[in-house]
This record gives C-alpha cells, sequence and structure tokens, in this order.
C-alpha cells in the first residue's frame, strides 16, 4: 500500500493524526498534514484507511 496527501486540499482539521498518529502528522510551520510513512506495514493499514475515510477535504489517498 502506498499512501498519498494533496497539502494543497488539506485544510488542518488533524483528523488524520488522531487516526493514524503513526503515518500522520501536522506541520508546526501550517498546521497541515505530513505524510511520516509513504508506505506503512501492513499492520497500519486499518488505521491508514480511517485516516482517509474521515479526512474532511478527500487530501488522503491509498494506492494497492
Amino acid at each position: 500500500m502506498r499512501i498519498n496527501v494533496d497539502r494543497e486540499r488539506c485544510v488542518g482539521a488533524g483528523q488524520c493524526v488522531l487516526a493514524a498518529a503513526d503515518i500522520f502528522d501536522q506541520s508546526h510551520e501550517d498546521g497541515l498534514v505530513e505524510l511520516l510513512l509513504a508506505e506503512p506495514p501492513e499492520s497500519l493499514r486499518s488505521e491508514a484507511k480511517e485516516a482517509e475515510l474521515i479526512c474532511p477535504a478527500r487530501a488522503i489517498e491509498l494506492r494497492p
């Protein structure tokens, strides 16, 4: 699985960090998403999917 984030779409809601803190963080400068693991292990798949689903800006995309 590969994760892509679109910082242009991100609104800084932080839902991704709440759902998957091992994968996402928020920039201290602008509050937008920072991707920590572009290719997370299988054990974090459900957290990554949850973050994708709850992102209000649809700034997260998971690919197989």
